[in-house]
């Protein structure tokens, strides 16, 4: 919605880095749909993520504003990550707007169960051990937009998007 809105491009991570990331972990022994063992997390998710805002990066020096889309959650919760961020998006004189999508179990299991992505198989069949790893109120460290992505919201996801393009020009 906010691409559609805007105009700007959008990263998806997926996308962008899948065929990377899926190659990596084969070459690495693993499997290349894996996205929770200590291969992904340490070896693979980096090189992931560090694509992702290098591309980012590119089109901002471009003078671009660009939408990423990815969990961001090890990032956005770390409030020194998020600083050096926003300085090195600062100096190129762009503003960082972190937006957070809200959810709860039973939205999350349907939408992954949707997506019906081979990468989500260990989930859904370890669904309480996945959920383990996840804390429903983690939130950002810093200032942030959240959105509500609950199935059955009252506020359309469009219509948060355009309160977040108001919060964003106020």
């Amino acid at each position: 919605f906010f691409v559609q809105l805007t105009g700007w491009p959008l990263l998806d991570k997926d996308p962008l880095t899948r065929p990377l990331v899926e190659r990596l972990l084969v070459a690495l022994g693993g499997d290349a749909n894996d996205r929770h063992t200590e291969l992904y997390r340490e070896k693979v998710r980096p090189v992931e993520y560090d694509c992702l805002m290098q591309s980012a990066m590119a089109n901002i020096k471009c003078g671009i504003s660009t939408v990423l889309t990815a969990p961001f959650i090890s990032e956005m919760t770390d409030s020194d990550w998020m600083q050096r961020l926003a300085n090195r998006a600062g100096s190129m004189g762009v503003d960082v707007f972190p937006v957070w999508v809200s959810c709860d179990e039973e939205s999350m299991r349907e939408y992954i169960g949707f997506r019906s992505a081979a990468r989500d198989a260990w989930k859904l069949q370890r669904w309480d051990e996945y959920m383990a790893t996840i804390d429903l109120d983690l939130r950002p460290a810093v200032p942030h937009l959240v959105v509500d992505n609950r199935l059955g919201t009252a506020v359309t996801l469009a219509d948060q998007a355009r309160q977040a393009m108001g919060a964003m020009y106020a």
